[in-house]
């Protein structure tokens, strides 16, 4: 169970409240969101801080990994692993800058025996980080595994992002044309879901919102690569 706050402490934190609020004292310090910053492209950024601004939230999710491709006849690659998110709440009355990195996407794994590139970490200076996930397994490799959510840390809230769903080695149908449901779906993170796995002559899925995993390829004529996953985001959220 959490620790219970009164509403001035939870005020003063930057808290704000909606609906119905009953509070017998006096409470300073409540405000809004004043402002938000995006920062959504891969690569190092500087954060600033405008004036006026003593609190922020940021949101910092990594990179998702990439669908591994098919393998050979009858195989379908894995998803990609979404990255790990991080939510904080930081006082920043002496900060001025902050440096600010978000993670690239994981490749996609190439057609044949590629495996799925590996989502990179994003971060808001040292306090909060969110690890990218793991690239999915082509599906020739014997236990064709998703790649993994990755870890967060830092935050008041650290959420690992979601596995990506294992592919299959070896998947013969009865008989005809392998329609089998899809394999691979890719990891979902904090943001949404992650891209779905290939199915016969269906392409698969790059991954949806930020941080997730693409999906795995299956074995089709064409033979098709995985999807990519999406890289990671900070999103600051500015208070007064």
């Amino acid at each position: 169970m959490g620790k219970s706050k009164d509403l001035a402490t939870m005020a003063s934190d930057g808290f704000t409240f909606s609906g119905a609020v009953t509070h017998t004292g006096t409470v300073t310090g409540v405000g809004g969101v004043k402002s938000v910053q995006l920062f959504a492209t891969a690569g190092t950024h500087t954060y600033t801080k405008p004036s006026g601004v003593s609190k922020v939230r940021v949101t910092v999710t990594g990179g998702g990994g990439g669908g591994g491709g098919h393998g050979a006849a009858n195989d379908y690659g894995a998803g990609g692993g979404a990255g790990g998110t991080s939510i904080k709440l930081i006082d920043v009355t002496g900060i001025s800058t902050v440096t600010v990195n978000v993670g690239a996407a994981g490749t996609s794994g190439s057609a044949g025996m590629g495996n799925g590139g590996n989502g990179s970490g994003s971060s808001f200076g040292s306090h909060a980080t969110g690890n990218g996930g793991a690239g999915g397994k082509h599906g020739n490799i014997g236990p064709v595994t998703g790649g993994s959510g990755g870890s967060a840390s830092g935050g008041h809230i650290n959420i690992t992002g979601g596995d990506g769903n294992n592919g299959v080695d070896n998947d013969y149908p009865p008989s005809g044309t392998n329609y089998r449901p899809t394999w691979g779906q890719g990891g979902a993170s904090y943001w949404g879901g992650g891209g779905r796995g290939g199915v016969y002559n269906v392409q698969p899925q790059d991954g949806k919102a930020y941080g997730s995993g693409g999906g795995g390829a299956s074995a089709a004529t064409p033979s098709y690569s995985g999807g990519a996953g999406v890289s990671g985001v900070v999103f600051v959220e500015e208070f007064s």
